[in-house]
């Protein structure tokens, strides 16, 4: 796997702290601004993503009862 690093520089907000994203990287992504990402603590740094752990949860959640009420789910469509 590929990996593109692209250098940030991290600022003071506040009393926080901040870092810009490049702008293709954004587009790349479809990240907007306002939008929200997560930063992952790893045993090798802190990766940030757009994945939201809790969607999955419910895809998955989703995913299972559609299978276990398929029938009910098809009757209720028509």
């Amino acid at each position: 796997m590929d990996f593109m690093v692209k250098r940030i520089a991290i600022r003071r907000a506040g009393g926080s702290v901040t870092g810009t994203i490049p702008k293709d990287m954004a587009d790349r992504y479809h990240m907007a601004p306002g939008e929200d990402g997560f930063a992952v603590e790893t045993d090798r740094g802190v990766l940030l993503t757009t994945y939201d752990p809790t969607f999955e949860k419910a895809m998955r959640l989703y995913e299972k009862t559609a299978r276990n009420f398929r029938n009910a789910l098809r009757e209720l469509a028509k």
